[in-house]
């Protein structure tokens, strides 16, 4: 059976969304555009930065706009990590705005993983942004998948991940 799903992006779709990251000490302005571009792929990344060198570190801020989250979805959906993202995505979910991180170093390798909130995972984070109105319909949404039909979730739900990352028992 073919699941036939909404396929989301935020474009079009009333999110603004924004990819940040910020580049400090011996990080690798060319590895952390690839793992921009590994995840989000139709962000233009015209910075500029040299590689950083004994004596002159790096410490810079790269963000972008209007991002397409489709690519990012699509990983999401491969992954099959769809009820992770929508506990890690929401879990600092405040009215029509949630702000999360995904490891960098995952992202260097065309994955994704949420380092718990809070921490900073070796290799640094990409901080996403998404606002918009309907923000919470919107995230359930974009990561349904048919599991749900028989294992119902929500936002906020008793199934959801704990603050610190620990997973809920399912009964």
């Amino acid at each position: 059976m073919v699941e036939h799903r909404l396929r989301l992006t935020g474009i079009g779709e009333g999110m603004r969304v924004r990819v940040q990251t910020e580049l400090k000490g011996a990080d690798s302005p060319r590895n952390v555009q690839q793992a921009l571009l590994n995840l989000f792929p139709d962000i233009s990344v015209d910075e500029h930065s040299d590689e950083p060198e004994f004596g002159n570190a790096i410490d810079v801020v790269w963000s972008h706009d209007d991002v397409s989250l489709g690519p990012f979805l699509q990983q999401l959906h491969e992954q099959r990590i769809l009820d992770t993202a929508l506990d890690a995505m929401s879990q600092s979910l405040r009215g029509n705005c949630t702000r999360f991180a995904v490891s960098r170093l995952a992202a260097y390798a065309g994955k994704i993983a949420f380092p718990i909130p809070g921490e900073n995972p070796l290799g640094g984070v990409l901080t996403i942004e998404i606002e918009g109105d309907g923000l919470e319909d919107w995230l359930q949404a974009a990561t349904w998948h048919e599991g749900r039909s028989q294992v119902p979730r929500a936002i906020n739900d008793d199934l959801a991940m704990a603050d610190d990352g620990e997973a809920s028992t399912w009964v």
